[in-house]
């Protein structure tokens, strides 16, 4: 068997952990001429698989094919192999794409958040925590404590925290503090 490249293992390795397997976006730098190599290596191999996009859930295209339409990549389950994760894990997480079909979304399903799950030990858990506190937590304060950027902080509240995970979080204005957030329990 064929052993995947560092970029090849990057691409796949990304895709395992994206909902649907997506390898799009490629890693950065990895553009043009070199980016249809790698990818036609990988889809030669059976590493990849060419779908069309749903460009409706807002996935990420590979190539317009016309009229409004576009292909995008997914890690198939020979690629999740190649690079060690286990052929049962990698024919469900696979297969989910095939499963769970995209929902119809109705009036009240618009308003209502997705439910998510928070993975302990990582920079968003920290976050979560940081905004539990009585005191809560400023832009600033977290700042510090992951390392990411103001911009990065402020979408993570109001995109996953907010949107994706559905968690009431409340924002004030405190003197000689700012702005301080907090997560309000339910």
């Amino acid at each position: 068997m064929t052993t995947p490249s560092d970029t090849q293992s990057l691409i796949l390795s990304r895709a395992a952990s994206r909902p649907g397997n997506l390898a799009l976006p490629l890693p950065e730098g990895l553009v043009g001429a070199a980016a249809k190599m790698v990818v036609g290596k990988m889809i030669a191999r059976g590493w990849l698989e060419e779908i069309e996009a749903n460009l409706r859930r807002g996935e990420p295209m590979w190539r317009e094919t016309g009229d409004g339409h576009g292909t995008t990549l997914i890690a198939t389950e020979a690629g999740l192999e190649a690079i060690g994760i286990e052929p049962l894990v990698a024919s469900a997480v696979a297969s989910t794409r095939k499963a769970n079909p995209e929902p119809t979304q109705t009036r009240d399903d618009a308003d209502t958040a997705k439910p998510g799950t928070i993975r302990t030990g990582t920079k968003q858990a920290q976050i979560i925590a940081m905004l539990q506190r009585p005191e809560g937590a400023t832009v600033a304060e977290m700042v510090e404590a992951t390392g990411w950027l103001a911009h990065t902080v402020r979408g993570s509240i109001s995109g996953a925290l907010k949107k994706k995970l559905g968690l009431p979080i409340s924002a004030e204005k405190v003197e000689g503090r700012g702005t301080v957030y907090r997560h309000l329990a339910l």
